[in-house]
């Protein structure tokens, strides 16, 4: 049986089980849950995949749900994920009124499309005709939030790092994958739907930020005080000064809220709690800033006599599609889309978690514009349900038939030209430095 014939098979099942996908779309939507905390989506996930028939393994980074199909060979394996976290979006009409949690970021729709590649791939009966094996990936906490919820779990040893994918290498979840694909909504206002390859993102380092100084009466005693607010302040110019420095190519970002800035107007502020983000858009560009922008955080407290103290959490590392992958996905894209609607995409200053796993492997991330609204917005509508969870699926499943056809030949040579940044270990020693250095 030929590619054509194959591709054929799968497109037909997404179709004819598209009524069971959008309905676990829809649920997942129902009921959101966020990062780490995904118990019910979770075993809707679970659900699905007993009802397919297909054997998995649970507990990966605490709610992961990892599944294997086997082909006629076991010379590549492809995995397919797809994200279980929602977003807080306290004002979106359909937000957990409890949690804030709102899937107002398509992880839903991700679900939606694993179990339809799923279904594709198991009830067409292709797997008897491809040279590899193929991973369906239901993921943990996409989403960084809940900081302090995460930190203190990564206290008592139930995390090693706050992103799930992070969290799942580390884990060895990655271990027995070569490759991996995942989709991403994206807001359109075409009516034909709209198909973005995936361009790259940046990558971040979180950061955590206090100034300590010493309290006095802001009026009758300003001498004796030392104002931890004037430090932060100083703190931060110090990194606007730096920004003339950032090369346009790196596309830096440093964006601080302050949490605590003073408790009373008539004393001296003695405590500072800022949180931020170090953006860019290579990881050594991501570690040679991040150095620079906390020397500055400290010279402010320099300045003041005050005490600066910087906690770096392992953030993203920047996304990095590879190009080889991208040319099969768009090729199928072309065919159910139309070459109009399908596009390159431009990098992007945001940042996911897909970034970790493709400095380790060849990865595509591809935006599919089948929403209004603004994402993580109380606006975000799914507009194009047949865009979402059918003509999208059909694109991924057609791609893992030229993946896996032909003794998973085009698998192995994307593998083969594939330049890793880091192994496994050296990816987790570099978190780990990166995360010390202040």
């Amino acid at each position: 049986m030929n590619k054509e014939e194959l591709k054929a098979r799968v497109c037909e099942v997404i179709r004819r089980r598209n009524p069971d996908i959008v309905r676990l779309g829809h649920a997942i939507f129902a009921e959101p849950e966020l990062g780490f905390k995904e118990q019910k989506t979770s075993a809707k996930v679970r659900a699905a995949f007993d009802a397919l028939g297909l054997d998995y393994e649970t507990g990966w980074g605490i709610t992961g749900v990892k599944a294997r199909l086997a082909g006629k060979g076991h010379r590549r394996t492809v995995a397919v994920l797809g994200e279980l976290d929602a977003i807080v979006c306290r004002n979106h009409p359909h937000s957990d009124p409890a949690t804030g949690a709102a899937h107002c970021c398509g992880h839903n729709v991700q679900i939606g499309n694993l179990l339809a590649v799923a279904y594709a791939m198991k009830e067409s009966g292709v797997m008897d005709y491809l040279g590899g094996d193929l991973v369906f990936f239901a993921v943990p906490a996409e989403e960084y939030v809940e900081i302090d919820y995460r930190s203190g779990l990564r206290r008592e040893g139930k995390l090693q790092f706050l992103g799930g994918k992070q969290q799942l290498i580390a884990e060895g979840a990655f271990d027995d994958i070569d490759m991996a694909m995942m989709m991403h909504v994206n807001a359109t206002t075409n009516p034909e739907g709209e198909f973005t390859v995936g361009a790259s993102s940046n990558g971040f380092v979180g950061k955590l930020i206090e100034y300590h100084g010493r309290a006095a009466h802001a009026a009758g005693a300003p001498d004796r005080g030392i104002n931890a607010l004037n430090a932060a302040m100083m703190g931060v110019m110090g990194v606007n000064a730096l920004r003339e420095t950032f090369r346009e190519d790196d596309c830096v970002r440093f964006h601080p809220i302050i949490n605590s800035g003073g408790d009373l107007v008539n004393v001296i502020p003695d405590y500072v709690k800022m949180e931020s983000y170090t953006r860019a858009a290579n990881v050594e560009a991501l570690a040679r800033y991040n150095r620079d922008i906390n020397r500055a955080l400290n010279a402010g407290a320099m300045a003041l006599n005050a005490k600066c103290d910087i906690t770096d959490l392992p953030g993203y590392l920047p996304l990095k599609p590879d190009e080889n992958f991208r040319t099969l996905l768009r090729e199928n894209a072309n065919q159910i889309f139309g070459a109009a609607n399908v596009e390159e995409g431009v990098h992007s200053a945001g940042s996911t978690d897909m970034g970790d796993v493709s400095h380790l492997m060849p990865c595509v991330h591809p935006w599919v514009g089948c929403v209004t609204g603004t994402l993580h917005g109380a606006d975000y509508v799914v507009s194009d349900e047949e865009t979402a969870y059918v003509k999208t699926p059909e694109v991924l499943a057609m791609t893992l038939i030229d993946l896996l056809c032909d003794d998973a030949k085009e698998a192995d040579r994307i593998c083969r030209e594939f330049k890793p940044v880091f192994t496994k270990e050296t990816y987790l020693q570099f978190m780990d430095d990166l995360v010390r250095q202040h």
